[in-house]
C-alpha cells in the first residue's frame, strides 16, 4: 500500500502552495475550482513523488482549538542531512514564520526541527 496524497485546507491557497514550493522544491499543479461548492486546490509534488492537495473553501471553520487538537498533528519532510534541516529551519525563521523547536536530537534518537507553515499547521523538519 501507498498513501497517495494528504489534503490540508487553508485560508489561503497560494501563500500556502508559494510557501511549499520555495521551501521544499514542490512543483504545483494549474488550480481546480469548482464554482457551485467554492472549492479550490493545488497539488503539490515533492521530488520523490509524494503529494501535498492544498485546498481552500468558503465555508472553512477557522476556530482553532487551543492545545493539541485531535486528528492529523504535522507533517514531517525528510531533508536528508542534519546540515539541510538546520539550514531549511534557520531560513523559515529568518523570514518570518514562527519556528517552535530545535534544531535538537529527540529522546527517540530523531534529528529535527518543528516550523510552522504559513497558516499555522507543523512541519517537521528532519533528516
Amino acid at each position: 500500500m501507498k498513501i497517495e496524497h494528504v489534503g490540508l485546507f487553508v485560508k489561503d491557497l497560494e501563500n500556502t502552495v508559494s510557501f511549499y514550493k520555495k521551501y521544499f522544491g514542490a512543483t504545483a499543479s494549474e488550480k481546480y475550482h469548482n464554482p457551485k461548492t467554492t472549492f479550490s486546490s493545488r497539488f503539490l509534488t515533492f521530488s520523490d513523488g509524494a503529494r501535498l492537495e492544498v485546498g481552500t473553501r468558503e465555508d472553512l471553520n477557522t476556530e482553532k482549538l487551543t492545545g493539541y487538537p485531535l486528528g492529523y498533528m504535522h507533517l514531517a519532510m525528510s531533508l536528508g542531512s542534519k546540515e539541510a534541516v538546520d539550514k531549511v529551519s534557520a531560513q523559515i525563521e529568518a523570514d518570518g514564520y514562527t519556528h517552535l523547536s530545535g534544531p535538537r536530537v529527540t529522546g527517540d534518537g530523531y534529528y529535527e526541527s518543528v516550523v510552522l507553515d504559513p497558516e499555522g499547521n507543523q512541519i517537521e523538519l528532519t533528516v
